[in-house]
Formats: structure tokens, C-alpha cells, sequence
């Protein structure tokens, strides 16, 4: 049963993520996979050099982002406003990568507050093209349920639901973790009562079991911790590497759809990126006109709107 990865981390999620894209793409490669994605947290910093170096190697690249969510509005900024939800966003095709672009552009120069944070205002507004997925333990579905507001963790599935159609998912996660076990438990169920589509991710931060010691200490130092300090941020195993296909069909045998739909949407997701040429957009000319005396007139346009009384010279 084909698999495909669709909630990674690179390096570009600074001290959180420890894949390097050659050696990521090299691995699903080696690992039989035909397609993977990138969703770096709050960045699309990787995506070019992600998207080629999938290419080149003859793997489908899935463009995507983790992006954080305010709770509220992202123009808070209060000190509840610190908290934040995560969201996976995957884009389908160029209309998709260019609101992916806007809404990450959006989220740090509107709602950056200690983390680059988009809005369901903005979310719904530039929508089109872009697959959704609940994330992780801190996406907003997954923290209702964790804290027992089941009716509000419903409502807000079915705002994205309305939002997103067939594009929305829920995301099941099987990390050792009692947290996702007990999110599991009501997610599942609640994904089948509102005919909404699970799919199954492994939460990657890095490529092989044994590289979760450093990721241990590159926590640290994101966190400002210490290896020996009992209260610091710890992933909780090292289980957040790049698995096999048969890995994951192992882990999700009891709901088979889960892993089918990793490749229904790698299918959806058919973006192509130009390279080689100008990337400037078309102006428009109107006809009989000649490119620099079109702009000399609107130039004048100009000068006659901010300068009213300008002198000759």
C-alpha cells in the first residue's frame, strides 16, 4: 500500500525541524516513495530547494506549511495571544502556492506576536487551491478535544469543513503519547459522524530513529534548556523519523483509509513551478500605445495627484 508523508519538517523549522532536504528526498527515495511534503513551521523558506531536489530525483515535491493560527484575531496582542493553534496547509496547484505565499506573507508582517500567526478571516479569504489538514496535538480540533470542549472542537470542524470541502481532513497521529490516544478516541468517531476524511501522518522532524538523540539537544537549544533539566520540551520517543510505508500501514492497519488517503492527496497536488525565465507579471497596454510613452502619461497622472502646483522643472 503506497504511503506518502505530508506533515515534515526540514531544517528550515528553526531548532525544531533536523531533516536536510538531500538527504530527506534521498530517503524516500530509498524507501520506495514516489511523493513527499514539506511543511516547515510558520515558513515557505525550504520549498524551492525542497521542490528541486524532489525533481531531481524523480519524487513528486507536496509544497506546504505548519502554519500557527491565532486563537482569536491575529492582529492580538495581548498575553493570551501568545497561545496558538497549528494547521497543515498543502497546496494543490499555482493558485494554491501563490495564497500559501500570501497568507504566510500575511502571518508575519499582520500577525506576527511572538510567532508568525494567520486568522480564520485570512484563512477563508485566500483558500482556494489549498488542501487542510487539523496537525498535530496543537492544532485546534486535536487541543479542543484534549481539553473536553467537544462541542466547540465539532463546531470548529465544521467551519472548516464549509471552508475547504473535500480538501479538509482529519489528521490521526499514533505517536506513543497518552495526549494523542485520548484525542484519537474522540476524533476518529467524530470524523466519521460528520463525513469528514482522516489521514494518516507521522509527525517527521527527522530522518532516521537514531538521529532523536540530537534532536534532543537541538531542542535545547531552541528552548534554552539544558539535557538534564526533568521540565524541558521532549518529543516523548524517538519515534518522529521518516518511516517506511510498511511502517505505517502497521500503525493504522485498523482504519486502511487513513493511509489511502495519503495518496489521494498527493494526487490532488499538481503544482508545477517555472525556473529558467523572468518571473515579472504581464502589464497591461492599451492599444496604440507605446511602452514608454504609456508610462510617461501615467507618470504625468502621477505628478498631477501628488504635486498639484509643480513647477516646469
Amino acid at each position: 500500500m503506497s504511503f506518502t508523508h505530508l506533515h515534515v519538517h526540514t531544517e528550515y523549522s528553526l531548532l525544531d525541524g533536523m531533516c536536510r532536504i538531500p538527504e530527506l528526498v534521498n530517503r524516500a527515495k530509498e524507501l520506495g516513495m514516489d511523493s513527499i511534503a514539506i511543511t516547515d513551521h510558520g515558513t515557505l523558506y525550504g520549498a524551492i530547494q525542497f521542490y528541486q531536489a524532489a525533481k531531481d530525483i524523480g519524487i513528486k515535491p507536496i509544497i506546504g506549511c505548519e502554519a500557527y493560527m491565532a486563537i482569536d484575531s491575529r492582529h492580538g496582542r495581548s498575553s493570551a495571544d501568545r497561545e496558538n493553534y497549528h494547521v497543515v496547509l498543502l497546496a494543490k496547484n499555482k493558485a494554491g502556492y501563490k495564497n500559501l505565499i500570501k497568507l504566510v506573507t500575511l502571518a508575519n508582517l499582520e500577525g506576527f506576536y511572538y510567532k508568525p500567526r494567520l486568522d480564520k478571516e485570512i484563512l477563508e479569504k485566500h483558500s482556494e487551491g489549498l488542501i487542510c489538514l487539523t496537525a498535530c496535538i496543537a492544532g485546534e480540533i486535536p487541543r479542543l478535544i484534549l481539553n473536553g470542549r467537544l462541542s466547540e472542537a465539532r463546531e470548529s470542524a465544521l467551519w472548516y469543513k464549509q471552508v475547504f470541502g473535500n480538501d479538509f481532513y482529519f489528521e490521526v497521529q499514533r505517536h506513543p503519547l497518552p495526549e494523542l490516544e485520548q484525542i484519537n478516541e474522540e476524533l476518529i468517531p467524530l470524523a466519521r459522524e460528520l463525513d469528514i476524511p482522516v489521514v494518516a501522518t507521522n509527525d517527521v522532524h527527522y530522518i532516521h530513529p537514531e538521529d532523536s538523540g540530537p534532536h534532543e539537544l537541538l531542542l535545547c537549544i531552541g528552548t534554552n534548556s539544558t539535557i538534564d533539566d526533568e521540565k524541558r520540551k521532549r518529543m516523548g520517543g524517538d519515534c518522529f523519523y521518516l518511516k517506511s510505508s510498511e511502517e505505517m500501514a502497521e500503525l493504522f492497519q485498523d482504519i486502511p483509509e487513513a493511509i489511502e488517503n495519503t495518496g489521494v492527496i498527493a494526487d490532488k497536488c499538481k503544482l508545477k513551478l517555472e525556473f529558467g525565465r523572468l518571473q515579472l507579471p504581464e502589464i497591461y497596454i492599451p492599444d496604440g500605445n507605446k511602452p514608454l510613452k504609456y508610462l510617461e502619461e501615467l507618470c504625468r497622472k502621477g505628478l498631477e495627484r501628488f504635486y498639484p502646483n509643480a513647477s516646469q522643472d
